[in-house]
């Protein structure tokens, strides 16, 4: 389950219409129908009945509506990733490199010119 499915089903459900929790969340309501779809699809079972006039929980969407909320609380409270250390060149690989130039040599990587 990804955290932005979770998002908006809970703003789904809080709204309990599919239109103003897209407003709110500012994307299309097609885009909330297809992360609500992949959820359902995720979880195997219907979370919302859409047969009435009003949107309203079933008994799966009840149950994850729950999680959901404590799952996003407990992402959104943990500690921030650690930032890179402060500056610095990166270092050049140990991979095969262009040989060194020695003085009287022509150079390796230019061919001669021929008279």
């Amino acid at each position: 389950m990804k955290i932005t499915h979770l998002r908006h089903f809970v703003a789904v459900a809080e709204e309990m219409h599919f239109v103003r929790a897209a407003n709110s969340l500012g994307i299309s309501r097609a885009k909330l129908d297809s992360s609500i779809r992949t959820l359902e699809t995720e979880i195997g079972s219907d979370l919302f009945d859409r047969r009435q006039e009003t949107t309203t929980l079933t008994g799966a969407g009840e149950a994850l509506l729950e999680q959901a909320r404590s799952e996003l609380a407990e992402f959104d409270n943990r500690p921030p990733a650690p930032a890179a250390p402060p500056g610095g060149k990166a270092r050049a690989s140990k991979g095969k490199g262009r040989a060194p130039i020695v003085k009287g040599e022509p150079r390796p990587y230019k061919n001669r010119q021929s008279r």
